[in-house]
């Protein structure tokens, strides 16, 4: 096997879940949000775990991924938070997905579907209504609301279970928009309850929320980022020791290594990569790496020009830190292993992770790559083999 992996505890996957049960209550819902592969983490993996502490609820971006999941023998809830395209009515019904509406044609697409279905199928048939409360994406419009409700009324076999919005700020303490949104979130449920209808699940809580406000946490929360060891800095306009005053003592999941496939010696003047943008200032030691940006490691990673004012990017290697000379390329990245003592052929490398003292995050990558923790995680790329098992 090509060696360059991930690692994923399920020990800290559940740990990190049973924090926030914890921390929410047993009167509020967990529903672990499991999309885009749970952030590049093995969504039916991951889902199996969370599972196994007892959700019953888990979030995924589309009907594709909530097949994924059934497949994978998860048999809770499975909430489609970004609704179903035209055409997956069929499946979404056969496989008991529960979607987000918010458009006419998905409650007409969800009746017709009933009718074909024929009586084995689940009647009413619940729905998560999607609010659009200020993020201007997905959701129902403040305006468009009483037509909306008036058409699911008229639908009989489709069965309001649930109404949600997402917040666009919540990291930012004291965010007005988030109060903003808040605010319209609640005046919709009023509006909803006037209308007839008694939604089971009110939410809107993301993981900053979850973290920091109480407030909204409702019947449900949807931790997604927090559930894999990581958040968000949380910022205010008194930006003073927030992020660790407000985030869950939750840790990263997600190890992801290589080894060491050749050495070699250049060297003073010594050119090294495409372009040869890395230019030795002594003897250097060189380290090969097979991975590259094929493998989602960020090709900003590369090394900078002497006197680059930010950071740069980096891996460890036998207990230290050692850095990326030259550019990362699509299957090859080559460290400067200079002042490491003893690095050879087979030597293992933390790409992110801890290795005795040193630990790189991926904040750090997102850094230094000029995103965020999210893009860095689910960019790991499907040539990257996945190992579970109860790391520390």
């Amino acid at each position: 096997m090509r060696p360059t992996w991930a690692e994923v505890s399920l020990a800290r996957l559940r740990r990190n879940y049973r924090i926030i049960k914890q921390h929410v209550g047993e009167a509020v819902a967990v529903c672990p949000v499991v999309k885009a592969d749970a952030y590049g983490h093995g969504g039916v993996e991951c889902s199996r775990a969370f599972a196994a502490e007892g959700a019953v609820w888990f979030g995924v971006t589309c009907t594709e991924e909530g097949v994924a999941l059934r497949e994978g023998g998860i048999d809770g809830r499975i909430l489609l938070m970004s609704g179903f395209w035209r055409g997956d009515e069929a499946d979404v019904i056969r496989h008991r997905l529960t979607p987000a509406v918010w458009e006419w044609w998905q409650v007409g697409a969800l009746e017709a579907g009933l009718n074909k279905a024929g009586d084995q199928t689940q009647r009413p048939f619940p729905v998560h209504v999607k609010v659009d409360t200020g993020m201007a994406r997905l959701g129902v419009p403040d305006y468009f609301m009483g037509l909306f409700l008036r058409r699911l009324k008229a639908a009989k076999d489709v069965e309001v279970e649930g109404l949600f919005s997402h917040l666009a700020s919540a990291e930012v303490i004291d965010a007005p928009d988030v109060e903003a949104q808040t605010r319209l979130f609640g005046e919709f449920e009023d509006f909803a309850r006037q209308n007839g209808f008694h939604p089971k699940y009110i939410h809107i809580a993301n993981s900053a929320a979850v973290a920091s406000r109480s407030q909204l946490w409702r019947d449900l929360v949807r931790p997604g980022l927090s559930l894999y060891g990581y958040y968000l800095p949380f910022t205010s306009s008194d930006d003073g020791g927030l992020r660790t005053k407000h985030a869950l003592p939750v840790e990263p999941v997600l190890s992801w290594k290589t080894r060491v496939i050749s050495m070699r010696d250049i060297g003073e003047g010594g050119a090294v990569g495409y372009g040869g943008t890395f230019i030795a200032k002594r003897k250097t030691k060189l380290a090969t790496l097979p991975v590259g940006y094929a493998d989602g490691l960020n090709r900003k990673l590369s090394s900078q020009p002497d006197g680059y004012p930010g950071p740069q990017g980096r891996m460890i290697v036998r207990g230290r830190y050692a850095p990326i000379a030259g550019r990362v390329s699509m299957d090859i990245t080559l460290l400067d292993v200079t002042d490491v003592d003893g690095v050879s052929v087979g030597d293992e490398v933390t790409i992110l992770g801890s290795q005795g003292e040193c630990s790189i995050s991926a904040h750090e990558h997102a850094e230094v790559a000029g995103t965020v923790a999210y893009e860095i995680l689910c960019g790991i790329g499907k040539r990257v083999p996945r190992k579970y098992g109860e790391y520390a």
